[in-house]
């Protein structure tokens, strides 16, 4: 196996634990008065993180479609916390590592196609 090609897959799995542990803080973190009851008052605040998870599925299906919309989704984030004000520590573990992840990913896909079969 390829080493770019394990990369890929390293990547894919830690994007999806990623994805999953940022959607159980979101779900769980705002549920402040605890239970069942203020998980469902919180699930709100964990909606655009399902959108990550179906961004993350488009990307073991098709690397440059998920690649895409990765990117596209880090730059969301950056707006969407708006990191430039005091959320720094979010850029570089959350905006960052997603908007890098995407764009290796768009090489990826470049590069397998290149590749003589």
């Amino acid at each position: 196996m390829d080493k770019i090609k394990i990369i890929a897959l390293v990547l894919k799995w830690i994007i999806l634990i990623l994805a999953i542990l940022i959607f159980l803080f979101a779900l769980f973190s705002g549920a402040e008065d605890g239970g069942i009851k203020g998980i469902i008052r919180n699930s709100p605040n964990a909606l655009p993180w399902i959108i990550l998870f179906v961004f993350v599925f488009i990307l073991w299906k098709r690397e440059l479609v998920g690649g895409i919309l990765l990117s596209l989704f880090g730059i969301f984030t950056i707006f969407m916390f708006d990191v430039f004000e005091d959320n720094i520590g979010v850029f570089f573990i959350i905006s960052l590592l997603l908007l890098l992840t995407g764009v290796f990913f768009i090489y990826y896909s470049f590069r397998i196609r290149k590749e003589p079969e």
